[in-house]
């Protein structure tokens, strides 16, 4: 959790900057610019300059003139070298002799080392106090967000227990009397939909389509699905608790159901497992109406056929 902070607090302050960016090399050149190295360590010359230097898992050797350095899980040595602003995470600094630093030297999980000779003009401080006051704020806000989420996701599951009942009940049913078909449907039905979208994205002209099925349609049935393994669980336990399960609309199963399968949904797997029963069951109940209201239409039109009067052949 702190590596994320620490890593959403050098973005926020790198954005802060507003200034473009550039890969660097192994010798920096003098660019003016803002100067990015990740996983390699940078030499700044005394005879360079540079707006921004960020290094990531290296090492930056300074001599020159950057305004801002900011140095993460990595040492900034500064020889003779001038700065305005200096920020290390998980790291340590090394000011040496002849250097000047006009503001700030800021760290977060690190140390610095100011040698006689080396000035500092603001303070050396460290944030890790400040980020345990953002943590604490953080906290009560994700209790919010997660009892939002939560309230929401009950709320949904009991309009699809309202106006979706006999759906969902001839769905669980298909569930418990051919899991292996369920869940055989719910692995292929992710593997072809999301490919059958991505070729139509392909294709250009079905690229709204294909945009409309990858990013609307899929999350929505799944998250349909989601709350139908939910009800379905929920439904299991009343049925041993109470010995039958609800007569009318399944309520009481659609909130037991989102609660349990919440909590268990901490175990890996859980609730993809889940989700992929409930998916798999849409699809085959999906499949078995459509082939129910297409199997009338064709006996009609066979015995109409069938039924239509004979006539003879006329004589020549």
């Amino acid at each position: 959790m702190k590596r994320i902070l620490v890593l959403a607090a050098t973005i926020a302050f790198l954005l802060g900057l507003g200034a473009p960016a550039v890969l660097a090399a192994e010798q920096a050149p003098d660019s003016g610019k803002v100067l990015i190295s990740i996983n390699r360590s940078v030499d700044i010359p005394a005879s360079e300059h540079l707006d921004t230097l960020v290094v990531i898992g290296g090492d930056a050797r300074i001599s020159g003139d950057v305004t801002t350095i900011v140095v993460i899980r990595g040492t900034a040595i500064l020889s003779g070298a001038t700065a305005r602003t200096l920020v290390v995470a998980n790291g340590s600094a090394d000011l040496q002799a002849g250097t000047t630093v006009s503001g700030d030297v800021r760290t977060l999980d690190g140390t610095v080392t100011q040698e006689t000779g080396a000035a500092v003009g603001g303070t050396v401080r460290t944030l890790d106090a400040d980020l345990a006051a953002l943590g604490l704020l953080l906290i009560p806000a994700f209790l919010l967000l997660f009892l939002g989420v939560g309230l929401a996701t009950v709320a949904a599951a009991l309009l699809v227990a309202a106006f979706a009942a006999r759906q969902v009940r001839s769905v669980e049913s298909i569930i418990a009397r051919q899991p292996g078909h369920v869940l055989v449907a719910g692995i292929a039905g992710t593997v072809v939909l999301p490919l059958l979208a991505i070729l139509l994205i392909v294709s250009v002209l079905g690229a709204p389509i294909g945009l409309a099925v990858l990013f609307i349609l899929l999350p929505a049935l799944a998250f349909l699905a989601w709350i139908v393994a939910a009800i379905w669980i929920g439904d299991w336990i009343v049925a041993r608790f109470r010995g039958s399960a609800e007569a009318d609309r399944p309520y009481l199963a659609a909130v037991l159901g989102v609660i349990v399968l919440a909590v268990a949904g901490v175990v890996p797997f859980v609730t993809a497992i889940a989700t992929l029963f409930g998916f798999g069951g849409l699809l085959l109940a999906a499949w078995r109406t459509l082939r129910r209201e297409v199997a009338p239409a064709s006996d009609a039109a066979a015995s109409g056929d069938a039924g239509a009067p004979m006539t003879a052949p006329s004589a020549s």
